[in-house]
C-alpha cells in the first residue's frame, strides 16, 4: 500500500515504503553517500505533473542528486511562469549516465531568446540548470520552437 504526503504547491505525491532498491526511509541518503533521484523527483509529481521512472533506485552522489533536482525544479518553475504548467519529466538510468528530460507543451522559446535573457542579467536557465549540471561534469540541451513547447534534457554521466 502506497503512503500519500503532500508535495510542493499541496501536491499529493504517492510513496511506496519498503520498496526493494528505495533507500532509506524519507528518502535520505543510503549510507555509502549516495541518494536515489527518483525520491527527489517524486516531490514534483502532481496533476499538472507527470513523471516517469524506473522501478529500481537511481542511485547518485547526494550533492549530485540534489543538484539535478534542483534544474529539474528550476526548468518546472519556468514551465509554470512560461506554459501552462504541465510537464512530463522522463528519468532514465542509462549505466554509465543519468538522463532526465523534462518537456512541456507550451508556446517555445523564440531563437535567441535564451541569450537574450542572459544579457539582460535574467540567469535562470543559464545558471539555475545548464550551470548546475556543467558544474557536475554534465550538459544540457534545449529544444524549443515557437508553438511546438520546449524540452529540457539533462544528461549527467556517473564517475
Amino acid at each position: 500500500m502506497a503512503a500519500s504526503r503532500s508535495g510542493p504547491a499541496g501536491r499529493s505525491v504517492d510513496r511506496a515504503p519498503g520498496r526493494a532498491g528505495a533507500g532509506p526511509p524519507g528518502g535520505g541518503p543510503a549510507p555509502d553517500g549516495t541518494r536515489d533521484l527518483r525520491d527527489l523527483l517524486r516531490r514534483f509529481a502532481g496533476p499538472a505533473v507527470s513523471l516517469a521512472a524506473p522501478a529500481t533506485a537511481v542511485p547518485l552522489p547526494e550533492h549530485a542528486a540534489k543538484e539535478v533536482a534542483a534544474a529539474v525544479a528550476a526548468a518546472l518553475d519556468n514551465v509554470a511562469r512560461h506554459a501552462d504548467g504541465r510537464a512530463w519529466v522522463l528519468l532514465e538510468d542509462e549505466g554509465t549516465l543519468v538522463r532526465v528530460s523534462v518537456r512541456d507543451a507550451g508556446p517555445g522559446i523564440p531563437p535567441g531568446r535564451l541569450d537574450e535573457a542572459a544579457a539582460q542579467g535574467r540567469l535562470g536557465v543559464a545558471q539555475s540548470i545548464r550551470g548546475r549540471l556543467a558544474d557536475l561534469g554534465g550538459s544540457t540541451t534545449i529544444t524549443a520552437h515557437p508553438g511546438e513547447g520546449t524540452e529540457i534534457e539533462l544528461v549527467l554521466p556517473r564517475p
